[in-house]
């Protein structure tokens, strides 16, 4: 084989791995998205009729804005069994996302969880029928269950962009969880609010998350 095609194959195996590198990190937002709003897709922003906390601001908007405040906060991502349940401030994943968030609404999901743990455990398959209230909220798979019983479940079809709304909450196969945000992609599906132990943590991220993971559950939290 000649130096010439020597030196083409080298470049084309250089610009193949470089559009490998770039394509994952536009992937995974370290190459920023563009961001647009629900207005640019006529789609209406619908408002929560209750505001548990009585700030003045709806319920939907306030778990958008705890989950907003979170991710600011950037808490280090540690994954461990606390004493009373709660982890320091500046740590957390994703479940301390949504209890957070829900606090800043008004909702203790703690005691949401821990009261129907207790009152209905065989619903709750991840405590093996022995609850613990130090973990059990913190835990994918029993917030799942909690949702499903006793909030709103939603479509998880992402071409119904006008029905992922912000600060729903998302669950993805029963291992991961994050809070929808008001900013949406080009094709208008929301980005994700969520601590993944990733760089970027208010993400274009529903569409790779589906791939990787399957979402299991879209939730709206108004409970009944």
């Amino acid at each position: 084989m000649s130096r010439k095609w020597i030196n083409r194959i080298f470049i084309a195996v250089g610009i193949c791995f470089l559009c490998i590198v770039l394509f994952i990190l536009y992937v995974y937002n370290i190459i920023p998205h563009r961001r647009y709003t629900a207005a640019d897709f006529h789609i209406e922003t619908i408002r929560s009729k209750n505001d548990a906390d009585g700030d003045g601001i709806d319920d939907f908007t306030d778990i958008l804005l705890g989950a907003k405040a979170e991710i600011q906060r950037d808490p280090t991502y540690r994954s461990t069994y606390y004493e009373g349940g709660y982890p320091p401030d500046d740590e957390g994943v994703c479940t301390d996302v949504i209890w957070r968030s829900l606090r800043d609404a008004g909702y203790d999901l703690k005691e949401l969880i821990d009261e129907d743990i207790k009152n209905h455990t065989e619903y709750y398959p991840r405590t093996g029928g022995q609850p613990d209230p130090n973990i059990d909220f913190r835990r994918v798979p029993n917030v799942q269950v909690y949702l499903s019983r006793h909030a709103q479940s939603l479509t998880l079809d992402l071409n119904e962009i006008e029905k992922w709304q912000p600060g729903d909450i998302v669950v993805f196969s029963d291992s991961h969880i994050g809070i929808l945000s008001d900013i949406r992609n080009h094709k208008g599906i929301p980005f994700l609010l969520h601590n993944g132990n990733l760089p970027v943590q208010e993400e274009d991220a529903l569409e790779r998350e589906h791939f990787l993971k399957g979402i299991s559950g879209h939730y709206r939290f108004i409970l009944h």
